[in-house]
């Protein structure tokens, strides 16, 4: 019995641990270059609409719900979703647009966890019609999640849907698609 409970301890500790030394916080983002102006991109970018046209998360999904309200590419605009187990549930809202250069929204997922991240998007004229662009994720890992990152972390199971939403944002208006 005394051998269990010092073995519970331990564990208990070493999860402790784990969750003191991990990195709570992420930022994983994702550049590219688009042969595009930057007014075009950022116009297209800020709708929230748009966002099932290039987000690999939102194109993958059977199913998803789509509920707007607001107006679209302002501050304060909403979208909030309804999908499958792979899409989950929950808003993002406007907060930030500077026109032309940064807009970023706030992530609330509801389902199948919840949790709270800032998501941006950057836009920078390197020559007329050719602009690089930035697409990324700020936010905080609370237990257990931070101990998992240790093991699975945020750059590993975003990184590769940003490179997808950003390569199908490239095909997308270097198609002449607005």
């Amino acid at each position: 019995m005394t051998l269990f409970f010092y073995v519970i301890i331990a564990i208990i500790t070493f999860v402790a641990f784990l969750h003191a030394w991990s990195k709570k916080d992420y930022d994983v983002s994702r550049t590219i270059v688009i042969n595009r102006s930057k007014a075009d991109i950022y116009g297209f970018v800020r709708q929230l609409k748009n966002q099932k046209k290039w987000i690999s998360q939102l194109q993958g999904a059977k199913t998803v719900k789509l509920r707007f309200s607001g107006v679209d590419g302002k501050e304060d605009a909403i979208v909030y979703w309804k999908g499958d187990k792979t899409i989950g549930e929950g808003t993002q809202k406007i907060i930030k647009v500077k026109p032309g250069h940064v807009f970023e929204t706030k992530l609330l997922l509801v389902k199948p966890v919840e949790a709270v991240a800032m998501v941006y998007f950057a836009s920078k004229e390197i020559q007329p019609e050719r602009t690089k662009i930035v697409f990324g994720v700020r936010g905080y890992l609370p237990f257990p999640y931070s101990v998992i990152s240790i093991f699975y972390s945020m750059e590993n199971r975003l990184g590769e849907d940003f490179e997808k939403s950003l390569q199908n944002l490239k095909t997308y208006l270097e198609n002449d698609n607005i």
